[in-house]
């Protein structure tokens, strides 16, 4: 079996905002493309444009509608929906890594990166199995195990702007939804944000200590009473018409 680094010199990790993400699945696709194109097999699909599709993906959004807890100030709070991303956490303490046979999962000791040697692969669907997240799939056509690398094909390429040297889902989310950093620097953006905010670990009791934090929705504001609001904009804009509309209200009043 495979043995977990005791610790690893940096936590590369991402910071996704629950708050902030409009569910437009912008992530899932830009994460594909890449993927499918660069690091490692490509992702295959099965039938994608039959009646029974599948296919492999990395990163995946779920929909939830939830019921916030009534409080003095809102005793009936309105239902919100809320949308989920899930993707590899890369778990300091990951259980697909310690349960893999051959090897092939492993966890980087230079940033604490999972990933898998696809040569070394042998598509047990152990990890799978371990993985208390189900962030694995297993690629049908090329029969091994796929999960997110962090884009690492992209974030130490120096070929690339600074600017693109993130995950592909971090550069593509239009509502900034996501963050990239190192969770072992307690100054780093991300670092930062989960202690601003409350970031909270997904599955606390599973006691895998996942690297990758979600930051929880925020309350929305309520109206105070009854309010229109378009009636600002409703508002005549002059008490008695001027200029042309002036004469053209009088003239007409002639006829």
């Amino acid at each position: 079996m495979t043995q977990l680094p005791d610790s690893t010199q940096r936590k590369l990790g991402l910071v996704i905002d629950l708050d902030t993400c409009v569910g437009c699945h912008a992530c899932v696709v830009s994460c594909k493309g890449w993927n499918t194109e660069n690091y490692g097999a490509p992702l295959s699909d099965q039938d994608p444009y039959g009646a029974d599709p599948s296919g492999t993906f990395l990163n995946r959004v779920h929909s939830y509608e939830v019921q916030p807890l009534a409080t003095s100030a809102m005793p009936h709070p309105a239902a919100q929906l809320i949308h989920f991303p899930k993707s590899c956490l890369h778990c300091e303490d990951a259980p697909c890594v310690t349960v893999c046979p051959t090897g092939a999962s492993y966890k980087r000791v230079e940033d604490g990166i999972v990933l898998v040697n696809e040569s070394d692969c042998i598509g047990c669907g152990l990890c799978a199995w371990a993985c208390p997240y189900g962030a694995r799939e297993l690629d049908q056509a090329e029969g091994v195990m796929k999960k997110c690398t962090l884009c690492v094909d992209r974030i130490y390429n120096e070929n690339l702007p600074e600017e693109d040297r993130e995950p592909a889902c971090v550069r593509t989310c239009p509502a900034g939804a996501r963050h990239f950093g190192d969770f072992s620097d307690p100054d780093s953006a991300v670092s930062q944000l989960v202690a601003e905010r409350g970031g909270m670990d997904l599955m606390p009791e599973q006691g895998t200590k996942p690297v990758n934090k979600y930051l929880p929705p925020r309350p929305k504001d309520g109206w105070q009473g009854e309010t229109d609001v378009l009636a600002p904009y409703l508002e005549p804009v002059a008490e008695e018409p001027q200029g042309f509309l002036g004469w053209l209200d009088k003239t007409l009043e002639k006829l």
